[in-house]
């Protein structure tokens, strides 16, 4: 049996992974972006817009990117996340924006039902949510940090696909990427309490109490809310990679703070 992620590495030195489920289908290029082989200072892969570093260079891992993954980035569509849940549905119009063109403004999930346009979203840390529904064909991309797993973005997407698309939950694949595990997700009190609040007492089988800290499994919690919202579990990949613990190969916000480059999910219909 292959495993649900695979990793893959260039020539050059980039490296990026894919969901075995996704590329089964045949239907879509896809990547979640690593730290490794791009023009940023110590050949990082820096794919964050808005980050201190130079953006001719930004412009050049994106270059890097593309190259490897088979995307265009001309066709690229990024979106200037603030940690929320709104969903936007995206067309030919809306090709380079965010890279050649103002992206769009308050959007943390992205999707499409037109080949070749690369949904992006960015994470140091949070979740990367890549959706496919191959019946539609229909693919979206979420950024689910943990205001936006309190929000339930990831089945807000779901909900969204169904709206826009007419997708059915049961047909369609996620795959969930590289980010924080529960390992080193530590909050405190009051945020423990939004997602008990949230989510009630079920969610407390995904929390760990340490003394006055908490360590919650926000992989699992998506998972949960992702199956209330109709997908099959049997249709659900999970990466299992720690950001923090593997921050040779990914940016992580908490072990590096704000000098974090950004990594990248994106995803095309072909």
């Amino acid at each position: 049996m292959r495993a649900p992620f695979e990793r893959i590495e260039t020539k050059e030195g980039l490296a990026y992974y894919q969901a075995t489920a996704f590329t089964q289908t045949g239907l879509v290029r896809h990547a979640f972006s690593t730290r490794l082989g791009g023009a940023s200072q110590g050949g990082q892969l820096n794919l964050g817009r808005n980050t201190p570093d130079d953006q001719a260079q930004v412009l050049e891992n994106y270059r890097r990117f593309c190259h490897a993954t088979g995307l265009c980035s001309h066709r690229m569509v990024l979106s200037q996340q603030v940690h929320g849940d709104h969903i936007a549905a995206v067309g030919e119009a809306d090709a380079g924006r965010g890279l050649y063109a103002p992206g769009l403004s308050g959007v943390d999930g992205l999707m499409t039902d037109v080949p070749g346009l690369a949904l992006a979203t960015f994470y140091a840390d949070c979740t990367p949510l890549l959706l496919l529904d191959p019946v539609r064909r229909v693919v979206a991309s979420v950024h689910s940090g943990w205001r936006g797993t309190v929000q339930r973005i990831g089945a807000k997407a779901v909900a969204a696909m169904q709206a826009q698309y007419g997708c059915d939950p049961a047909d369609i694949l996620v795959a969930i990427g590289p980010a924080i595990g529960p390992c080193h997700f530590e909050v405190d009190a009051d945020v423990r309490d939004l997602f008990v609040a949230t989510f009630g007492d079920a969610c407390l089988s995904h929390i760990v109490t340490k003394g006055a800290k908490f360590y919650i499994d926000t992989h699992a919690i998506n998972v949960t809310e992702l199956c209330r919202a109709g997908i099959d579990r049997a249709h659900i990949s999970i990466s299992g990679l720690c950001t923090v613990c593997h921050v040779e190969e990914f940016f992580s916000y908490r072990a590096e703070g704000a000098k974090a480059g950004r990594l990248c999910a994106a995803i095309a219909l072909q």
